[in-house]
């Protein structure tokens, strides 16, 4: 895990727990070649973008079970796939980063400058 590196080019952070997320479901926002989203980026989830994701076909509100899912409300921190964080950002309807839980492949899809203005200030949770 310490080889595995964030935006900043230093060590990842676990993004969060409260709900379990990540590719792997172990808090990190890490990939590999089976994660075709991508889900590098660390965000906490606002109301806005979780309607945008709805209304774009990925529904992360409504509960599933079925997939171990709880749906996710305002101020979760969670493992968003990069081109969805993308087309949020350029429709002005992107979330908070948390860019120290964000991994560092997440820059071949979303310039740093955009995650830097949407950096969240806060610590993970």
């Amino acid at each position: 895990m310490s080889d595995i590196k964030n935006v900043l080019g230093t060590k990842l952070s676990i993004c969060g727990c409260q709900p379990m997320t990540g590719w792997f479901r172990d808090g990190y926002c890490k990939t590999e070649y089976n994660d075709h989203g991508i889900h590098t980026v660390c965000c906490v989830v606002t109301d806005e973008f979780l309607e945008f994701s709805k209304e774009q076909g990925n529904d992360l509100i409504t509960s599933r079970p079925e997939f171990n899912f709880q749906g996710l409300k305002a101020g979760d921190h969670w493992c968003l796939c990069a081109g969805r964080w993308f087309d949020a950002y350029k429709a002005n309807k992107a979330c908070p980063v948390v860019l120290e839980a964000t991994h560092e492949e997440t820059l071949a899809i979303i310039p740093f400058k955009a995650l830097e203005e949407f950096a969240h200030k806060e610590s993970t949770n």
